[in-house]
């Protein structure tokens, strides 16, 4: 293939994306220790400005989706910048989330009577510019629910996190990514068997234009580590529940 060729198709694909929300991020946020699972994201970065998807069936996986989360919100809202949380039905402890680097003074929680109210809380907080991340718990969401989520995100260049718990009906939508989290037993500290940092079995479904995968991480000092070691996968063990 000639390098005019070459050219051509590169110049197509960064066009293609940028069509389908994948704009250049201006000061990305750096997930540290985050890098095997950004590189499954096209041009190796995890997507700001984009809708991101969490999928859980049962009580331990809602609370590891919940401390992954708060992992990623981190860096996203470095500077004093402000995350939005809304929910019809919210079990999270907001000082849980010092362990992740958050404050619970930088969240505004949004705590409604009826789920439907949350994607049209969640819609109109996505157009705030001011905003480092807007997350929202509802049980399910349509494709066009979605779209306009994501096409409200690529005006503001604000992050959002669904979280969906049970859901009903794992229908195709809008969102970059569809995520599962599943806790992992923790580790020992200098060999003593207590309860030590929180692990995840990490799995990404579907992601737009990428590859998915499947990874174990753990949260210690402040970053994501990739587990070395293979860990059975046992999602009642060692539930850590942030909320």
């Amino acid at each position: 293939m000639s390098a005019t060729k070459k050219e051509i198709i590169s110049q197509l694909q960064k066009e293609l994306l940028l069509l389908q929300g994948f704009k250049p991020a201006i000061n990305a946020a750096v997930h540290a220790g985050l890098e095997p699972v950004e590189a499954a994201f096209p041009n190796a970065v995890f997507p700001t400005a984009a809708v991101h998807e969490f999928l859980s069936d049962a009580a331990e996986q809602a609370a590891a989706t919940t401390g992954f989360i708060a992992g990623l919100l981190a860096p996203l809202m470095q500077q004093g910048r402000v995350c939005v949380w809304i929910s019809a039905a919210r079990t999270l402890f907001p000082p849980a989330l010092a362990m992740f680097g958050v404050t619970p003074d930088q969240i505004i929680f949004v705590d409604l009577q009826r789920e439907r109210d949350v994607l049209w809380a969640m819609e109109e907080a996505l157009k705030c510019e001011g905003l480092a991340a807007v997350v929202g718990e509802m049980r399910d969401i349509s494709f066009t629910a979605s779209r306009r989520l994501q096409l409200a995100v690529e005006q503001s260049r604000v992050t959002g996190f669904i979280l969906r718990h049970q859901p009903r009906d794992l229908n195709a939508n809008a969102c970059v990514a569809r995520w599962r989290i599943t806790p992992l037993p923790s580790g020992p500290i200098n060999n003593i068997p207590v309860i030590g940092f929180p692990r995840w079995h990490i799995a990404l479904i579907k992601v737009r234009n990428g590859k998915p995968g499947e990874w174990q991480l753990e949260w210690a000092q402040g970053r994501f580590n990739m587990i070395t070691e293979n860990i059975a996968l046992q999602p009642q063990a060692d539930i850590r529940k942030i909320g």
